[in-house]
């Protein structure tokens, strides 16, 4: 049984590293770092979107910028849309739950925020709502997906590409570039000195 696990977890590690090392996402991940730089430079905020684990990782990385990453500084305006139940629910019952984010970016997005929607099909119809209505407010959008990129990638301003296979692999490249993107933010903000 323990070369059998042995053998797991080093299969489990050389297809993790092949993931993360993919050649496209440090220019995806830069270009990404950047938009949530200059948003927050204006005073601007960055919203986020999720289902599920999607939703978690929502949660977690905005709760990065709002509180800390990994240095002692102001905290940066940022939420996850999935947080408020009485809204998520109200939403969903008055106009549907393919509309549970876009109502809410319509409320709370403006010009120069960055609206980021995570998908692991990129194809769930709230994101792609909350994505559309985002541009129409002036927002910067941004997709984290995977499979491809499906219909948000297409969407989306800027898209970070998670790999293809099942929603756990792709949501672990998605939280390691999620915080990749912390680390380069708050790095370039204090360095400014704000």
């Amino acid at each position: 049984m323990d070369r059998t696990l042995d053998r797991n977890f080093a299969q489990l590690l050389e297809d993790r590293r092949d993931l993360i090392y993919a050649p496209h996402y440090p220019q995806q991940v830069q270009a990404i770092a950047r938009a949530m730089v200059q948003a927050f430079r204006s005073g601007n905020k960055v919203l986020w979107m999720g289902n599920g684990g999607s939703a978690a990782d929502a949660q977690h990385l905005a709760a990065e910028f709002s509180g800390r990453f990994l240095r002692e500084r102001r905290g940066y305006p940022s939420e996850a849309l999935s947080v408020n139940t009485s809204a998520v629910t109200a939403i969903s019952n008055d106009f549907g739950y393919e509309r549970v984010f876009a109502r809410q970016v319509e409320a709370f997005a403006r010009a120069g925020d960055v609206v980021v929607g995570i998908t692991t099909s990129g194809n769930s119809k709230n994101i792609v709502l909350g994505l559309q209505e985002a541009k129409k407010h002036g927002a910067l959008t941004v997709a984290f997906t995977g499979n491809g990129g499906g219909k948000v990638a297409e969407i989306a301003d800027l898209a970070l590409v998670g790999p293809n296979g099942y929603s756990a692999i792709i949501q672990e490249v998605h939280i390691t570039m999620g915080h990749i993107i912390c680390d380069l933010v708050e790095q370039e903000l204090i360095s400014a000195g704000a």
